[in-house]
C-alpha cells in the first residue's frame, strides 16, 4: 500500500512487465480493461489519464459525448497472476476530459464520495465492510435464446442429479441437496481449487480468513476475506471475483456469482458485515441488545427502513429474486436478531470483543456492483443514525416457522426487481446526502434497469437470465 507512480514504474522494471492493464468497473459491476505496452507508461500517465469511448459502456455516455478518461490509482498496482505475458494491472477511476471532474456515474467514485461524506458527518472516520461472497464452480454451462427456442444447462461432477450417470466410473460422493455444508473430500471435490484461489488472493494482497464448500450441491463454495474500509473492500471483492473465475477456467471449469443458477437448492448470497470506527475505536459495541451501542441499533434502523430501496443496488438482477424466497437462508423478513439467519439483519455472536461487534445484512448477493452496494448501505445506516431511527423489537425466533397471521405483521422484502426499482424511485433522498449518489446516478440506474432488464424479461422466457447474469 502507499505506492506512488514512481513505485509502479519500479515494479514494472523489477517484474519485467511487458504490458500494463488499465481496469475499471462498469455500471452493472463488471471489470473492464484495455492495455498498453509498458514503455508507454510514465509518471505523467497518472496525472493525464488515458482516453476511451464512454458510450460503449452500459448506462454511461451518449455517443455525442463519448470521450472519457481513465485515471489509474498507483496504490492499487499488482502483477496479474494469470496472464502468460508479464502484465501489471491498475484499478482506475473515471474523469470527464473537459471539466477534469470525477465522472458521477463511475461506481468507484461513488464509493470514494461515500467515505468522504462519512468523515464530513463527524459520526465516524471509517466504515468497514466484510462480504461473504458465495459462488458455484460448474464443469459445463450452456445456454441459448433464439426467437423459437430457449434453454439453459449447467452440470457438475458434484451434482446430486448425476448419481446415476455413467461416468466410467461414477465414484459417487455427490453432496445431497442442501447438505453441502461442509463435508471433507472426496465429497468436497473443490478443496484444491479453492486453496489455489486463496493463494492467488493472498499474493494479490487480499487477507483471506477461511474457505469451504457451501450448502448447495453442484459445486457451491465460499471464500471469506478480512473486513476492510469501504473502498478498499470493494476493490478486493472485484479482484476476488476475477481470481475465482480465472482459477476455475485454468482447471477447465467455470465459476459464476449468479444468484440462483439451480432450481430447488440454495442460491448464491453475499452476507455483508458492517461496522463504524472512529480514531481506531469501534462504535458498534455497547450495552444494548446483543452488546450493541445505540448507534449500531440506529444504523440497523436505517438499513431496515430503506431495505427495499437498497435492494435495487444490493440484489440488482431479476434472478436475485429467485434467491430471495423463504427457506433457503435468503431472508425476506425485515427484522433483526442475534445469531438468527432467518432475519434480514443478523448480529453475529461469535466473540465478546468490542472490535467484533457488527451487523450483518443478509439480503445482498454478489451480482451487485460492490462500490454502489456498499455506498448505498452506508448511506442508509447513516440516515438511521442521524434520524435516530428505531429498528423496533428484535425477533429471536425462526421466522420461517411463524404462523401466517404472525408473518403478516413482519414487513417483507420486495418480491421482484421491478418492485425494488419502484421502491428506489420512491425512496432515495438518503442517497443524495453529500452528493454521494447524484440524482443523475439514481435516475440513470432506474432507467437502465427498467429498459435493459425488467422490460427485456417481460418479453423473453426464463433462460434469458443466464445470458444476462451468468458472468455477474
Amino acid at each position: 500500500m502507499g505506492k506512488t507512480p514512481q513505485d509502479v514504474l519500479d515494479m514494472i522494471k523489477e517484474n519485467n512487465v511487458k504490458i500494463v492493464d488499465f481496469r475499471f468497473t462498469d455500471y452493472p459491476g463488471l471489470w473492464q480493461h484495455f492495455s498498453v505496452p509498458a514503455e508507454e507508461v510514465e509518471e505523467d500517465t497518472f496525472e493525464d489519464g488515458l482516453g476511451f469511448d464512454g458510450s460503449s459502456m452500459r448506462g454511461w455516455q451518449s455517443i455525442h459525448e463519448s470521450d472519457l478518461l481513465v485515471m489509474p490509482e498507483a496504490d492499487t498496482a499488482f502483477v496479474d497472476p494469470f496472464l502468460e505475458i508479464p502484465t501489471l494491472a491498475l484499478f482506475c477511476e473515471i474523469q470527464d476530459p473537459i471539466t477534469r471532474g470525477q465522472y458521477t456515474r463511475d461506481p468507484r467514485t461513488v464509493a470514494r464520495r461515500a467515505e468522504v461524506y462519512l468523515r464530513e458527518t463527524g459520526i465516524a472516520d471509517e466504515a468497514t465492510f466484510g462480504p461473504e461472497a458465495e459462488f458455484f464452480v460448474f464443469d459445463d454451462i450452456r445456454f441459448d435464446q433464439t426467437n423459437n427456442t430457449g434453454y439453459y444447462y449447467v452440470d457438475s461432477v458434484e451434482g446430486r442429479w448425476n448419481t446415476g450417470r455413467d461416468e466410467q466410473p461414477n465414484l459417487g460422493y455427490k453432496p445431497r441437496y442442501k447438505e453441502g455444508y461442509f463435508p471433507v473430500p472426496p465429497t468436497d471435490s473443490l478443496q484444491d481449487i479453492r486453496s489455489e484461489m486463496v493463494l492467488h488472493m493472498i499474493n494479490c494482497g487480499i487477507e483471506v480468513e477461511a474457505h469451504h464448500h457451501e450448502v448447495a450441491t453442484g459445486g457451491q463454495a465460499e471464500i471469506d476475506f478480512r473486513f476492510a474500509p469501504l473502498l478498499s473492500c470493494a476493490d478486493k471483492l472485484i479482484l476476488y471475483k476475477y481470481i475465482v473465475k480465472n482459477t476455475a477456467r485454468k482447471h477447465g471449469r467455470t465459476a459464476t456469482f449468479m444468484p440462483k443458477p439451480l432450481f430447488q437448492d440454495n442460491g448464491t448470497g453475499m452476507h455483508v458485515h458492517q461496522s463504524l470506527w472512529k480514531d481506531g475505536e469501534p462504535l458498534f459495541a455497547g450495552s444494548e441488545y446483543a452488546g450493541l451501542s445505540d448507534m449500531a441499533l440506529h444504523y440497523i434502523g436505517g438499513i431496515l427502513k430503506h431495505a427495499n430501496a437498497l435492494l435495487a443496488f444490493v440484489a440488482p438482477t431479476t434472478n436475485s429474486y429467485k434467491r430471495l424466497v423463504p427457506g433457503y437462508e435468503a431472508p425476506v423478513n425485515l427484522a433483526y436478531s442475534k445469531r438468527n439467519r432467518s432475519a434480514c439483519v443478523r448480529i453475529p455472536m461469535y466473540s465478546p470483543s468490542p472490535k467484533a461487534k457488527r451487523m450483518e445484512f443478509r439480503c445482498p448477493d454478489p451480482s451487485c456492483n460492490p462500490y454502489l452496494a456498499f455506498a448505498a448501505m452506508l448511506m442508509a445506516g447513516l440516515d438511521g443514525i442521524r434520524n435516530r431511527i428505531d429498528p423496533g423489537e428484535p425477533l429471536d425466533m425462526d421466522l420461517y416457522e411463524l404462523e401466517p397471521e404472525d408473518m403478516a405483521r413482519v414487513p417483507q422484502t420486495c418480491g421482484s426487481l421491478e418492485e425494488a426499482i419502484n421502491a428506489l424511485e420512491a425512496d432515495h433522498d438518503f442517497l443524495l446526502e453529500g452528493d454521494v449518489f447524484t440524482r443523475d446516478v439514481v435516475d440513470s440506474w432506474i432507467d437502465y434497469k427498467r429498459k435493459n432488464e425488467i422490460d427485456e424479461m417481460r418479453l423473453r422466457p426464463h433462460p434469458y437470465e443466464f445470458a444476462l447474469y451468468f458472468d455477474a
